[in-house]
């Protein structure tokens, strides 16, 4: 099943189940949902069209990101390979953990706006996985059990933020800074989350093309990690790092500017895209 967001006109955000094969979401909303994270919490991933549920038509909603309320959104540096190496650092021994603030996140087709205060802004596409079961302590063994599904991440980055402190946070949550979605893809549909091709695109050229075998710390062992300290919540979201090719990266740099339209796609999770625009 297929976890999303969406507004029809003006109206409130609901939560959705989304039939792709059929060009269809149901609202979840009539189902006793309030919002997504609502459904994830209950571990919902069964469609039904029965009683008080609706259906809309998918030309006729817009989507916004699947989960724009989630109690934490958690980042993993370095855990590609590649990408340590174009960056000129080791690979990690530990995860990098840093945090997303929820202010940033946005959904699919809404603008990356870049900040004033920044002349380096750059694109990550990443895999994240969100928290269904929540806990504290878990055994990388049971990380099927606390994980509810699979979504797309673009960690857009001020760099020159970023790398004016050893703290990665705050340039890394302007507003827009996380475009999220277009859905949050249930685990039952992912049989290997560790086999995924993943890119990014910007206005067609393709920067970043990878896959995620080459994560350095899969999703149990981040899972085990991450718990092992703070319990996990039901939909925190764990966006696990990004492969090479990112503008940091590059010679020259390459930095996002305003006009372009950024595409990242992940096999089995669709594709997520946002256009730029300055601030």
């Amino acid at each position: 099943m297929k976890l999303v967001s969406f507004s029809v006109a003006a109206g409130a955000i609901r939560p959705g189940a989304l039939m792709q094969e059929e060009d269809l979401v149901i609202d979840l909303s009539g189902a006793g949902y309030p919002d997504a994270l609502a459904a994830v919490g209950a571990g919902f991933t069964r469609l039904e069209k029965s009683g008080t549920i609706s259906v809309h038509s998918l030309g006729d909603i817009t989507l916004h990101a699947p989960l724009y309320n989630p109690p934490r959104v958690f980042a993993i540096g370095l855990n590609y390979r590649d990408h340590a190496k174009e960056s000129g650092m080791e690979i990690p021994k530990t995860p990098v953990v840093f945090f997303k603030m929820t202010p940033a996140i946005i959904g699919p087709g809404e603008p990356i706006v870049l900040p004033r205060n920044s002349t380096q802004p750059d694109y990550e596409a990443e895999f994240a996985f969100v928290i269904g079961k929540g806990g504290y302590r878990i055994a990388a063994s049971a990380w099927r059990e606390h994980v509810y599904g699979y979504t797309i991440v673009n960690d857009v980055s001020a760099r020159d933020v970023q790398f004016a402190t050893t703290q990665w946070s705050l340039s890394k949550s302007f507003p827009s800074f996380c475009p999220l979605g277009p859905a949050i893809v249930t685990a039952d549909e992912i049989a290997d989350p560790h086999a995924l091709d993943i890119s990014l695109s910007i206005d067609g050229e393709v920067l970043q093309n990878s896959n995620t075998r080459e994560l350095v710390f899969g999703v149990p062992q981040l899972v085990e990690y991450i718990s092992s300290i703070t319990p996990l919540l039901p939909g925190d979201i764990v966006s696990t790092g990004t492969p090479s090719g990112v503008g940091m990266g590059r010679t020259p740099k390459r930095w996002l500017k305003a006009g372009e339209t950024v595409t990242v796609t992940i096999q089995g999770l669709g594709s997520l895209t946002n256009p730029v625009v300055a601030e």
